[in-house]
């Protein structure tokens, strides 16, 4: 977005933009100590992150006819999407699946910002909801953390940060076998735990390496990962504009900053004594008595109260912030959209008996012109390629056969005549299974004046697996019209058609 319009302030004053919040002037780590928030959006947050950790943690011990419901298996090249079982011949629905989600993440940040960072991203439940409320339980809010941090290493200060830390890490590694059970299965995982070392000390390996990835995030990355890691949050420059909803500040409300004055009404004063006074409280009162005039009737100090805006200047939405950011400044590359600051201003706008939304979500259009545009030209056109896309998942998904058939001559071999006017041609076969089921094979050759030949048994065919084999194809010199016949052939299991293939056979012609 263009910076300029994203706030009220001029570019060449927007100083904040040349660093990130958690950078110092000598680029060095500001640790985060956010405020403990508290609010209806904090509130929603949290029971969407127990639906979606109830989910997280239980999808991998959820089975479908013996199978589990989501498995992305890439060593063994065995995907299953809800029970639906994936080959790697399947892999172009994989493909078009994720540009569809690609298209769906444009469209959705175009309208609504950061929302699936804030609200649903893994790294922000298990930061915010997870490791942050274990901290505030152990270490209290956020002027607590300071002050032990700062003390000298007493018994308490060790048994608060080892208690902490042994508790970031058991439930790093809880994390760690559940990402693992969504790529081997849970089966697996419970013999890598159980079974001797020496057995599955590989997977073992992946465990410990997992664990201690996890536990290096959530303890010490933090933050870091969502501004210098996460490439959506940079995304996000390019896809939003000023119709995007976002957190944001309404600067037309709450300018000019300025704290609240209690007026004496009992004390009768000139309004030199009043001026003097404001001098006193607050140098920035001068300037902005002698920017407007005085209001009827109005003392020099009431004049200011009334020439302020909304925006108390607490500090409590930077205080509550979990990148360190001030959302007065406008869209930032921090901002993760977490609504905490919302909460935070709400509650002080509740006790300054003012309106709430003073942060709240809303777009640059929606707060200078009081107006929200959603239906742009640019999300139309979005909507619009998203949708087709989505027809072709359907329908893909929809017509994909759950057995693929592939038959080809033999290269290099030429046809054979054979006794009684018959010519023979080799092919080798493929079935691919991508289903849960085990099944026999049986192949039957549809076109007229010919029969298959297999060399040797033709095997059964295994869940998710390929069989290979090879079978002659005698075909009737009579049946051959030209030097190249196409042929039909099926494959049957159980008295039932399977999957059909087209090849060619070759013979002398005419």
């Amino acid at each position: 977005m263009n910076t300029a319009e994203n706030t009220h302030q001029d570019p060449e004053d927007e100083v904040f933009r040349d660093r990130v919040a958690t950078i110092d002037d000598k680029g060095k780590r500001v640790w985060i100590y956010p405020k403990k928030p508290k609010g209806r959006f904090t509130n929603a947050r949290t029971y969407i992150s127990w639906v979606f950790l109830i989910f997280l943690f239980g999808a991998p011990f959820v089975e479908i006819h013996g199978e589990p419901l989501l498995l992305f298996n890439i060593l063994k090249r065995h995907f299953i999407l809800f029970g639906i079982a994936f080959a790697p011949q399947d892999f172009y629905l994989f493909a078009l699946a994720m540009l569809t989600f690609v298209v769906f993440i444009v469209l959705f940040t175009a309208i609504w910002g950061r929302l699936f960072c804030g609200w649903v991203c893994p790294q922000t439940v298990f930061m915010e909801m997870v490791y942050r409320k274990i901290e505030y339980w152990i270490e209290g809010d956020a002027n607590a953390q300071r002050r032990l941090h700062a003390s000298p290493w007493t018994t308490e200060k060790i048994l608060k940060k080892g208690f902490k830390q042994f508790l970031f890490f058991s439930i790093a590694v809880v994390i760690a076998n559940t990402f693992l059970a969504y790529i081997i299965g849970y089966k697996e995982v419970v013999h890598i735990i159980f079974e001797p070392f020496s057995e599955h000390w590989q997977g073992f390996a992946a465990l410990i390496l997992f664990s201690y990835a996890f536990y290096f995030v959530f303890a010490y990355m933090r933050e870091q990962v969502c501004v210098a890691i996460c490439p959506y949050g940079r995304l996000q420059g390019v896809l939003l504009d000023k119709n995007s909803i976002v957190v944001t500040y309404d600067f037309i409300r709450g300018e000019p900053r300025g704290k609240i004055r209690k007026l004496d009404q009992n004390r009768r004063s000139s309004p030199i004594d009043s001026i003097q006074s404001a001098v006193k409280q607050d140098a920035t009162y001068i300037d902005q008595m002698v920017a407007e005039p005085l209001v009827a009737g109005a003392t020099p100090m009431e004049q200011v109260q009334k020439s302020l805006g909304d925006c108390i200047d607490c500090g409590l939405c930077v205080q509550v912030c979990p990148t360190g950011i001030d959302i007065r400044h406008g869209t930032q590359l921090e901002c993760v959209n977490c609504t905490a600051c919302i909460d935070a201003c709400d509650e002080v706008m509740d006790k300054i008996e003012r309106p709430r939304g003073l942060i709240r979500y809303d777009s640059y259009v929606g707060i200078t012109e009081k107006r929200a545009k959603l239906f742009t030209t640019r999300v139309i056109a979005y909507t619009v390629v998203l949708s087709l896309l989505i027809v072709a998942n359907i329908l893909l998904f929809s017509t994909r056969s759950r057995v693929e058939v592939l038959i080809l001559r033999t290269p290099g071999m030429l046809y054979q005549k054979m006794p009684n006017n018959h010519i023979s041609n080799l092919y080798n076969y493929e079935v691919i299974n991508k289903t849960q089921e085990h099944f026999p094979l049986e192949f039957r050759l549809v076109s007229k004046g010919g029969v298959i030949k297999p060399v040797g048994k033709i095997p059964d065919s295994k869940p998710i697996d390929v069989v290979e084999g090879a079978f002659f194809i005698e075909m009737e010199r009579s049946a051959l019209h030209r030097h190249k016949t196409t042929l039909k052939v099926d494959v049957y299991s159980r008295g039932k058609r399977i999957g059909r293939a087209k090849t060619n056979f070759l013979g002398p012609g005419y």
